[in-house]
């Protein structure tokens, strides 16, 4: 259970500055150690990457929360955050502290970023600068999800809506940076939900020219179990060509329509972009980054835009329209599976290399 904000200000914030002084201040004796283990497991200096990424990953969220202190007593105690100099400042924290990460995160792991986007059109540039957008991307762990944003702040100059679940506010920096801007914490529900609904429909209704609304509609990272469990409920709602629609898809769990749609129907103006990425959804976890330590791996993420003036009309066919798109993300997913580092290519740390996709059929 989530406490109260008040405990998180009091208690974990404090709490991660002390870990992250403990940890400076024991650093030559972890050094040691990580050293004497590495060799000693699998991989390659597996425990100082962690600890060099765990460093950085403190370091950064004590140093944001010394700045959000720092914009809230400038502000006038709070009495300005919701300005709309103080929300710049705050994306530009907030694009600062995922560039460092995730510069810090592909050296460490030596990771190669793969982007496939649309072809750079006069028409797609304009839309890139001049149209708000609805991104309906794969759930797939947060390492995807944070190089998604990433993206979006850095390569398109976005000032991205997230709606997320509301256990990351468990993270201090997160929780204070994500809250002073429009996005919504919800908490995953089985069946409708209606404040999540509306939580989509307020974001989505105040977009700009340079918004860009991120919903995840799975709900939630794929297993096998989920998957057959989400199949399992579309049957009993007797959802019947929806459940087969599903048990076609091996990667992804069906999409909720709602959220989706409550988006589309609150920014009737806005584009929407569909994300496929793979490479990181088994890395969920502590566990989990330790265990694919060292990665060494091309990550790939593939991005489309659909106009506003090519989405369907009604309900039922957008809801069609939102599968067949889902199984088209299925197929990618399937042939673009994470690829290991050849030998020669693990010495050059990061190397996102964007490349422009011939535009495809629609689905």
């Amino acid at each position: 259970m989530l406490p109260p904000r008040i405990v998180r200000r009091l208690v974990l914030a404090p709490l991660l500055l002390v870990i992250t002084v403990a940890l400076v201040l024991g650093l030559p004796f972890l050094l040691i150690l990580a050293a004497a283990a590495s060799p000693l497991l699998p991989g390659r200096w597996r425990a100082l990457r962690l600890l060099w990424f765990a460093l950085v990953w403190l370091a950064m969220e004590s140093v944001a929360l010394f700045a959000c202190l720092a914009l809230w007593v400038a502000s006038g105690f709070g009495g300005r955050l919701r300005s709309e100099p103080y929300q710049e400042r705050h994306y530009a924290l907030m694009r600062w502290w995922l560039a460092t990460v995730f510069d810090v995160a592909t050296h460490a792991f030596r990771l190669r970023i793969e982007i496939q986007e649309p072809a750079l059109t006069p028409e797609e540039a304009r839309a890139r600068l001049t149209r708000p957008v609805i991104v309906l991307s794969r759930h797939a762990g947060p390492g995807d999800s944070f190089l998604l944003v990433h993206h979006l702040l850095s390569r398109y100059q976005r000032k991205p809506r997230i709606v997320m679940k509301a256990a990351l506010q468990f993270d201090p920096g997160l929780d204070v940076v994500i809250n002073r801007l429009p996005n919504a914490f919800v908490s995953p529900r089985r069946g409708p939900d209606n404040r999540v609904i509306r939580e989509i429909e307020r974001l989505a209704a105040g977009l700009g020219p340079t918004g860009a609304l991120v919903i995840f509609p799975e709900g939630g990272n794929f297993t096998p179990r989920r998957r057959l469990r989400a199949i399992r409920l579309l049957e009993e709602r007797q959802l019947a060509e929806e459940a087969a629609k599903a048990r076609a898809m091996e990667h992804l769990l069906p999409p909720r329509p709602g959220g989706a749609l409550a988006a589309i129907e609150a920014a009737p103006s806005a584009d929407v972009i569909f994300v496929a990425h793979t490479g990181l959804e088994h890395v969920i976890t502590v566990g989990d980054v330790w265990r694919a330590l060292p990665m060494e791996q091309v990550l790939k993420a593939r991005w489309w835009r659909v106009p506003a003036a090519e989405i369907p009309d009604d309900r039922e066919a957008r809801v069609d329209w939102l599968y067949e798109w889902w199984a088209r993300i299925d197929l990618w997913v399937r042939d673009n599976r994470p690829i290991t580092l050849p030998r020669q290519d693990r010495q050059v740390g990061d190397a996102v290399q964007p490349t422009t996709a011939r535009p495809a059929p629609p689905p």
